[in-house]
């Protein structure tokens, strides 16, 4: 029987052409699949990254992040003010402040409006805000959605529900390693 080597004991373990990883070394036997959906995470998100700042920017409005592009969208939804705490809430962002300096540059580019109500700041859409969602919408459906085979609609909501209980699961691993 060949002796394990410090390097071998670090290989991915195989299945059909081995696991498709970003850090090999981070590759558990008793999971090596999660090391796939975290590198599948990590390209998809650079990727749709990428695809939201430069369809914002097909739908006339250039210079944004990914953050603003977000932060834009999630004040034009359901069409109701939203506090900057309730912001982060929902769209999980940890860090107060990226988001403040981002909803500035929104109100700066005149695509947001932010009104003081008693001690909060209150965060809608302007009519320029609105009519910039509207053209990403455009640009989406065309660029994007019209691409999409429909029989993928199913498997694509699985996996938005799989990523859900994943941003828990990963959510809970966070306090955990807090407490170390």
């Amino acid at each position: 029987m060949p002796r394990s080597t410090p390097t071998a004991a670090r290989r991915a373990p195989k299945k059909r052409g081995g696991n498709i990883v970003s850090s090999a070394h981070l590759v558990s036997p008793r999971s090596a699949e999660l090391s796939e959906f975290e590198f599948g995470l990590i390209v998809a998100w650079n990727a749709f990254s990428r695809w939201a700042v430069r369809c914002m920017a097909a739908a006339g409005v250039g210079e944004l992040t990914i953050t603003d592009v977000l932060l834009l969208h999630h004040v034009n939804h359901r069409a109701r003010n939203k506090k900057l705490a309730d912001i982060c809430f929902v769209l999980n962002y940890e860090d107060t402040h990226v988001v403040a300096y981002s909803l500035k540059k929104l109100v700066a580019a005149r695509l947001v409006r932010a009104d003081k109500v008693g001690k909060e700041v209150l965060y809608s859409p302007t009519p320029s805000g609105e009519a910039a969602v509207q053209a990403y919408r455009k640009v989406r459906e065309q660029c994007l959605v019209e691409s999409l085979d429909t029989e993928l609609n199913a498997p694509i909501g699985e996996l938005a529900r799989l990523l859900r209980t994943m941003s828990g699961m990963y959510d809970q691993a966070a306090r955990a390693a807090s407490s170390l």
